[in-house]
């Protein structure tokens, strides 16, 4: 059967990812920290589907842990079709306010331990010369953001840059059928930002998520999800002047 690796799947935008693909058809591995929750998903989706579910205890920020872990599951499946590397961290504060810690760890969460994810991977894809590699940026990515998102919206630009270099590399390796898909989700509720109020264009979980979802599986290159009213708004963030982006987002 196919089979998915989802990290920070405990919760959020990851756990209903495994729902969503599971129902498609999709074995699932499934790591995060919080095991009892991993334990909680993996009980729901096999009741509900009767797909293969492994779960697996991870801190992405333990680089031989992620490269471990991701050899763990290519044992438990015997292959591994895509990996979406979906851990991510959301602390932040202006720069220069004295809370360097907290930037400091997204930047670690969401982009150093990205970058170990994605290398190991990469490794499995390259050995057996196929895979998807999916990489869950956001629509914050396409212009540097003011306050507490300056750092967030830093790391989710470099997964988007780091998954556009492999994407080239592949262009000049025939003989590996390795994809690379960057979904750039918009507002959608989910724990990271349950606290969160007056956001425009919040979607609820299970639409934000199937829409992602849907780009997944079309393993397209790039998408801003939902379409409406991300598309148009992504593309306007790229070319507007910096007062004008920091009236939208």
């Amino acid at each position: 059967m196919p089979t998915t690796i989802i990290t920070g799947a405990s919760s959020g935008l990851g756990a209903e990812m495994a729902r969503q693909l599971a129902a498609r058809g999709w074995d699932l591995g499934l790591c995060a920290r919080r095991t009892e929750r991993l334990e909680e998903l993996r009980e729901e989706i096999v009741e509900r589907t009767g797909r293969r579910v492994v779960v697996r205890a991870l801190d992405v920020t333990d680089d031989d842990a992620v490269f471990e872990t991701m050899r763990a599951f290519r044992d438990d499946f015997g292959t591994i079709d895509r990996v979406v590397v979906n851990a991510g961290l959301g602390k932040g504060a202006p720069l220069g306010t004295g809370r360097y810690d907290a930037n400091r760890q997204t930047a670690m969460v969401n982009f150093v331990a990205a970058l170990a994810q994605t290398e190991a991977a990469m490794e499995v894809f390259r050995a057996q010369k196929r895979g998807h590699l999916v990489m869950i940026s956001s629509v914050s990515a396409m212009r540097g953001m003011r306050k507490t998102v300056t750092t967030y919206a830093a790391t989710k630009a470099g997964v988007a840059a780091l998954a556009e270099g492999i994407r080239n590399e592949m262009l000049g390796e025939p003989d590996l059928d390795i994809r690379v898909s960057v979904i750039y989700p918009g507002y959608i509720r989910s724990e990271m930002n349950e606290k969160v109020s007056h956001t425009p264009f919040m979607v609820d979980t299970v639409p934000g998520v199937t829409a992602m979802v849907e780009a997944i599986e079309k393993e397209k290159a790039h998408a801003l999800v939902p379409s409406w009213p991300w598309v148009p708004v992504g593309k306007a963030l790229r070319h507007l002047p910096l007062p004008v982006v920091r009236k939208i987002m």
